[in-house]
């Protein structure tokens, strides 16, 4: 459930979730007492059906009506109609917002300087990197040699699709740095398409692997390992469940007809496979899931490409990420009899937990993330949200802690066994993204790009507080906005969240939330049990049968913000996206008093049948099996869809989803907006925007723009305020 890469350096990225959106303040807006009132809208007839699933429930079977099914075929004539009538009644209203192109201009204008990945050094000195001027749909990729060569273009994908919707990414390099691999993303689906590049002719080679999904590319001297699935049936490619996922090896120069299959698992055909190479190819990994979280790592001698796989770490019960090899001993980043995490050193002829030797035990802060490189552990902790970065050597022996610019979110720090310089990202909601490198003999860092742009921050202000909620734990909540607020109450806030899936929202700067901070933004991000923000438990308060904590969590920030007289109900907005929009939906279904605008978008949103479709299923392990009637009982009191009640007034909505959405497939928002619509009480507009050529996370910055700038604009006209953009 994450947010398309090409657009990570434009809007806030939680390690890979939906948009965030912000709001003014009233310190720059004035209140146009003129403007017509709001009447309510005509919506679009949205004909029911009788469906319905009968379900086992504690207390017996349970049918549950489900009138608007027919929506789930995404391509059926009669969806299509509907789409085009829904959006028509969208887009009709955002037509008749007077200052929507003022915001979109806003916004364009605060996106003109250069952004820069951290760049992947390949051959021992080339440095491969993205970057984009300014307002490109899509980041140029660069290579140059070393820190002070020449930058070059690699790969411009603007030029890979008419309507700027194709990504594509870097995914390694073979063992002498000959061939390199990416993974090319069209219109936002995840479907992928693998290509791979000869490094000294900078061509791509007839070698193309189509209908990937959730795959890496590890090389070694002959070819490649990946992971796909089937093809899928013509018309049904963005909406039918994928199951008996695969690891192919390809030998360069021959056709994917000819890939060996390498490992599949019939008897358990919805779980998550892949398989890669240790730096010195000398060992190999496969890696099972049966969901977002807990694995199984099996292992074998690097050779033949159909020899036995051996348990490494026994599944699913804990989470494993192996981190490279010292010799035979595999050392490996798990939370096994660790909720913070610990690394420890395998042997594999004995891999039992009892003859682990531990390198780095766990303790009080959680682990975000680890790497080992130049000889060295980097072992980057989450304290209270923030990072710190320690180097340590390969016994464990802690040697320093790496300096950074200031509190914020550092990234990076991965690099091979003989590297001398590593390269990071820092970043915090007022310190725009800045690529660093790491001298790993002394410890220095110095800036290797810095973003040059127009932007005092010495004029604004970020707070953490420490929210209370319902059940007494303490939610860490970041609040931004101009110096010199008036807490009056009356400032336009938005409440961003995403609570789930062990994702931690760690500060990050936004060049359309500076957009919005110019004009006098409040913008409060809350980092919710269900997150990462403190270690497995966290997240587990957040998880199956204790899903309500996060909505409680959601709710007691709201409420804290109303309270400090940040906001009122009647100025604050409410947004997540994916596993977020549940949060948006659950909500503002049980509290729809709290908000005045909501945006629940790419949203999973029909509880009781997120699993029947594409991915769904590896989301068990979050949300629990509605078949179960342990799990439906549950559910169904939280499912947004089956929550809405008739005659309710409900905040204004914009649901948000988008054609290509082919992880939380459109059909949740489709079957939410049509009930929505059909027991609004009241004046307060429910519509819903439905993308075209874009999936999940987007797939352009062009439409990225568009879509801030169509909530930002939905937002004020409904809180009725006329925002004033400088």
């Amino acid at each position: 459930m994450t947010i398309a890469n090409n657009i990570s350096d434009f809007v806030p990225k939680p390690a890979r979730v939906a948009l965030a959106l912000g709001c003014a303040m009233a310190l720059m807006v004035g209140c146009n007492k003129s403007r017509t009132p709001i009447k309510a809208l005509t919506y679009p007839k949205t004909d029911t059906t009788d469906s319905a699933t009968v379900y086992a429930s504690s207390n017996g079977p349970v049918t549950v009506a489900d009138p608007f099914r027919w929506l789930e075929n995404d391509t059926s004539p009669a969806t299509k109609a509907w789409v085009k009538a829904q959006n028509e009644v969208t887009f009709g209203l955002l037509k008749e917002i007077p200052f929507r192109d003022a915001i979109k201009a806003s916004i364009e204008k605060n996106l003109s300087f250069a952004r820069y990945s951290i760049p992947d050094v390949v051959g021992g000195k080339v440095l491969l990197y993205e970057r984009n001027e300014g307002q490109q749909n899509q980041s140029v990729i660069y290579v140059q040699d070393g820190e002070g060569g020449s930058p070059e273009v690699l790969i411009d994908p603007n030029k890979l699709s008419a309507d700027g919707t194709t990504t594509i990414g870097f995914a390694g390099d073979s063992p002498d740095s000959t061939k390199y691999g990416f993974v090319m993303n069209r219109a936002g689906s995840d479907w992928a398409t693998i290509k791979i590049m000869d490094a000294k002719t900078r061509k791509f080679l007839p070698d193309s692997i189509e209908w990937v999904k959730f795959s890496g590319i590890s090389m070694n001297k002959t070819g490649f390992y990946y992971s796909a699935y089937d093809k899928p049936v013509p018309g049904k490619e963005l909406s039918n469940i994928n199951t008996n996922h695969k690891c192919y090896f390809h030998k360069f120069g021959t056709s994917q007809s000819a890939d060996v299959l390498v490992y599949q698992d019939a008897a358990n055909p919805q779980r998550y496979h892949g398989i890669g190479i240790s730096e010195d190819q000398q060992h190999e990994y496969l890696y099972v899931s049966q969901g977002t979280y807990g694995s199984e790592i099996r292992y074998r001698k690097a050779g033949k490409v159909n020899a036995p796989f051996s348990v490494l770490c026994r599944g699913f019960d804990n989470n494993y990420s192996p981190m490279g090899n010292v010799g035979n001993m595999q050392y490996m980043l798990t939370d096994h009899q660790a909720p913070n995490k610990r690394i420890v050193a395998i042997d594999p002829a004995k891999p039992e937990p009892e003859n682990w030797t531990v390198i780095i035990p766990a303790g009080q802060t959680p682990i975000e993330s680890a790497t080992m490189a130049g000889g060295k552990i980097f072992v980057n902790y989450m304290v209270d949200v923030t990072s710190k970065v320690v180097q340590y050597d390969l016994t464990g022996k802690q040697e320093r802690e790496v300096k950074l610019p200031d509190l914020g979110t550092a990234t990076g720090f991965a690099g091979k066994k003989d590297a001398k310089t590593i390269y990071y990202q820092f970043t915090s909601q007022l310190y725009p993204r800045t690529v660093l490198g790491y001298d790993i003999e002394t410890g220095n860092s110095k800036v290797l790009f810095e973003p040059k742009l127009d932007f005092d921050k010495t004029a604004f202000e970020t707070k953490r507080v420490f929210v209370t909620s319902k059940d007494g734990t303490k939610i860490p909540l970041f609040i931004t906005h101009r110096k010199g607020l008036e807490l009056n109450g009356t400032n336009p806030t938005l409440l961003y969240a995403y609570g789930g899936f062990n994702v931690s929202l760690q500060p990050a700067f936004s060049a359309i939330s500076l957009a919005k901070l110019k004009m006098g933004m409040v913008l409060a991000t809350a980092c919710l049990r269900g997150g990462g923000e403190y270690g497995e438990e966290w997240h587990k308060a957040g998880m199956l049968t204790n899903k309500q904590n996060v909505f409680d969590d959601f709710v007691a920030c709201a409420q804290y913000l109303g309270a400090e007289k940040y906001t009122s109900p009647e100025r604050l907005a409410i947004a997540g996206g994916s596993n977020g929009g549940l949060l948006v939906g659950a909500v503002m279904t049980q509290h729809p008093e709290i908000c005045k605008v909501a945006f629940p978008e790419v949203g999973v949103l029909d509880m009781l049948r997120y699993h029947k479709f594409t991915v769904g299923w590896g989301w068990i392990v979050e949300y629990g099996n509605p078949d179960e009637p342990r799990y439906f009982d549950y559910i169904r009191k939280y499912s947004p869809l089956h929550n809405i009640r008739k005659g309710t007034k409900y905040p204004a909505t914009m649901v948000v989803t988008a054609d290509h959405d082919d992880r939380v497939v459109p059909a949740h928002s489709f079957k939410f907006i049509s009930e929505l619509q059909r027991c609004q009480a009241g004046v307060n507009p429910v519509v819903i925007r439905i993308d075209t050529q874009a999936g999940h996370g987007g797939s352009s910055l062009g439409k990225a723009v568009d879509l801030e700038a169509d909530k930002l604009a939905f937002l004020f006209f409904n809180m009725g305020i006329d925002p004033e953009i400088k």
